[in-house]
Parts: structure tokens; C-alpha cells; sequence
């Protein structure tokens, strides 16, 4: 029992359950269901998603510190070069969509199919795969550099108010001031980081007109970290360095918070599919797949190489797996468009991306790789 709530929790369980929850009360009790989104929106979506991305960035920090998996150029060039594909494919297919049909007010849903859930796309790989085929730690490292970009997306074309570029820059120049001063004092504990240099790095975001969200990530490259990374997404439960300390802590908060992140924002009718819902459906479940491949053939054909042990069949496998946006796509989506009718089309598309499991489960029997090659 223990293993498989361990399993059921591990791969965003909590969250897909405070989706399904919101589906179901949303479609029978819309009104009650509204009220307590709306009391549950800030305090999920600006505070407490905050630790999620600072999970998400402390992966980035290990894996481009030396010995991390993105350190190397070598290593990383191609899943680096396939992400930026990943990313530039889907928003290509948003933009045309909004231009042939002639919907400019969905422009600004652009960055919603771009992103990647990594914990239900690492699923479905292993799935397919198994844990230990090379073409894995290709998925995650793409995955991370997606979200890593997707962060500058969030930062950059998101804010969350007014922009106040100047009080932002300097509360935040505060806050990293501190983070630096813990750090040379050889703190491990990791939370003067998050309530000292975090809390001021929030009020810098918040102030500042940018997603408050994000207040972590600029903090994390300063918890020390240990000499060498483990691995990608690869938890040392001995690890007592501040980072590990942190991502050990957090786990199961984090989880919980993303329990009531779908169930605060995962609440919409059935009835709202309308064009935005296809246009994130179509430039997901299209443009992502078709950049992830197309920015891989002309790296290779640029004279890098593929990890070995990795056929074209794997990466179009693997480029279909990517392409589930879920949770990341479901927070751009909120930040992308206010209360109301576009708002519940966006959510639907991300809500739908899950489909690309499905289909790339499928695209792995045709193609009879992996596990599905002995099916």
C-alpha cells in the first residue's frame, strides 16, 4: 500500500485528483464552486506556486552547475537545441491559428502550448521506455531547459499588474544582497533563504508588477549546493546539502499545493470548448512535436550527435511525450487572460493536452519501440 500511494503521489496524483475534483463541482455547483476558486486563487496561484517553480529551478541549478547534466555542452546541445524547437513549433501554430481565424483577442495564449509538464511527460516515457533507456535523461533535460525558458516567458510577457521595473529592480537587488550574505556566512539552513531573501524577493515581484511566483527562482542559485549532481530529478535522500535539504522538505508541500492549484484553477463547464481550446490544442499536440524533431535533425545535421542508444523512432516517441503541457500550461494560462470565457477555452486546451500521452503511447505501438516493441 505504502508503494503504491507512493507511486499514485510521485507522479502528480494530488494534482490530477484537485483537477478532477474542480471538473465535477464546477459542472454541478458552478456558483459555489467560483466562490471558493476566487478565495483560494491568490494565496495558491501567487505564494504557493511560488515553491513549486523553486523546485523546478533548483533542478536547473544542479544540472548547469559542473558535473549537472546541462554543464557539458556536449551533453546538452541537442536536447537544448530540441527544446528552443519545442518551444518556437507550438507558438509558430498559435500565432497562424489567430491570424487565419481572425481572433486577435486570443493572442496573448501564445506561450500557453509551449510548455511541458515534466512529472506526467517523464510518466509516459518511462512507460514506453522504461527507467533506463538513454532516451529518458534526453526527455528531462529538454524538459528542464523548456521550463527554464518558460520562466523567462512568465517573467518577461506575464506580468501580473502594472510593470514597476524600477522598484522591482531594486527590492530585488535587496533580496538577492541578502541571499549572497547568507551564503558567504555558510548557511545550510535553507529557510533564512526563503523567509528572509525569498520574502523580500516576493515583495520585489508583487511590487514590481511581475508574477510574485517566480519569487524563488532567483534565490535558489544562491542555497549552497552539493559538489556534484546526482542526476536529473534523481533524489538523494542523504543529501544534506541546503538545495537537497530544501526539495526534501518541500516534497510533500508541494504536492499538496498542487492538489488545490487544480482544484482552484482546473474548474471549468464542459461546455466551454471554444477556438482557444483548439488553438492550444492544435499548437501542442502539432507544433511541439513537429519543432522538438525538426530543431533535432538540424543539430544533427549541424554535426552533433544523438545520445547513444537513441533512433529517430525514440525521439518522435519521446517529442509526442513532451508535448504534455498540464500543470505549467494551466499556470500560464491563468496569467495569460483575466476571469471569463477565454480564460475557461485556454484551461480546457491544457486540461486536454493530457491527450498526448494517449497519443504518444500510440505512436510508440506503431513505431514498436520500447516496451511497446515487444507488445
Amino acid at each position: 500500500m505504502t508503494r503504491r500511494f507512493s507511486v499514485f503521489f510521485d507522479n502528480s496524483g494530488l494534482l490530477v485528483s484537485g483537477a478532477l475534483l474542480a471538473l465535477v463541482w464546477a459542472n454541478f455547483d458552478h456558483e459555489s464552486y467560483e466562490v471558493v476558486s476566487h478565495a483560494l486563487h491568490f494565496t495558491v496561484n501567487d505564494i504557493g506556486m511560488a515553491f513549486f517553480f523553486a523546485i523546478a529551478a533548483k533542478e536547473v541549478v544542479e544540472a548547469t552547475a559542473p558535473g549537472g547534466a546541462l554543464h557539458s555542452p556536449r551533453r546538452s546541445a541537442v536536447p537544448l537545441i530540441a527544446a528552443i524547437g519545442g518551444m518556437v513549433g507550438p507558438a509558430a501554430v498559435y500565432f497562424t491559428l489567430v491570424a487565419v481565424f481572425d481572433r486577435p483577442d486570443l493572442t496573448r495564449g501564445w506561450a500557453i502550448p509551449v510548455a511541458t509538464d515534466i512529472a506526467f511527460s517523464y510518466l509516459v516515457a518511462r512507460i514506453v521506455f522504461g527507467a533506463k533507456h538513454p532516451g529518458i535523461p534526453f526527455l528531462l533535460l529538454l524538459a528542464i531547459a523548456d521550463d527554464a525558458l518558460g520562466l523567462l516567458i512568465l517573467a518577461v510577457f506575464y506580468p501580473s499588474s502594472d510593470l514597476r521595473l524600477g522598484i522591482f529592480a531594486i527590492v530585488l537587488a535587496v533580496a538577492m544582497a541578502m541571499a549572497w550574505w547568507l551564503r558567504s556566512r555558510k548557511t545550510l539552513n535553507f529557510w533564512p533563504y526563503v523567509l528572509g531573501a525569498g520574502m523580500v524577493s516576493w515583495l520585489a515581484f508583487f511590487w514590481g508588477g511581475l508574477h510574485p511566483a517566480l519569487a524563488l527562482v532567483p534565490i535558489m542559485p544562491f542555497m549552497p549546493h552539493a559538489a556534484r549532481d546526482a542526476g536529473l530529478f534523481v533524489e538523494r535522500p542523504n543529501a544534506h546539502d541546503t538545495l537537497n535539504e530544501f526539495e526534501h522538505w518541500w516534497k510533500m508541500p508541494v504536492h499538496v499545493i498542487l492538489f488545490f492549484f487544480g482544484l482552484a484553477n482546473a474548474g471549468v463547464a464542459v461546455t466551454s470548448v471554444g477556438p482557444g481550446t483548439w488553438f492550444v490544442l492544435a499548437a501542442i499536440l502539432l507544433g511541439k512535436p513537429i519543432g522538438i524533431l525538426f530543431c533535432t535533425a538540424l543539430s544533427v545535421a549541424g554535426g552533433l550527435h544523438m545520445p547513444a542508444g537513441v533512433t529517430w523512432r525514440d525521439i518522435t516517441v519521446l517529442a509526442v511525450a513532451a508535448s504534455i503541457g498540464f500543470t505549467v500550461a494551466l499556470f500560464f494560462a491563468t496569467a495569460a487572460f483575466p476571469a471569463g470565457e477565454l480564460l475557461d477555452q485556454a484551461k480546457m486546451g491544457a486540461l486536454l493536452s493530457f491527450l498526448a500521452a494517449i497519443v504518444a503511447i500510440g505512436v510508440a505501438f506503431l513505431l514498436r519501440v520500447g516496451r511497446m516493441a515487444r507488445a
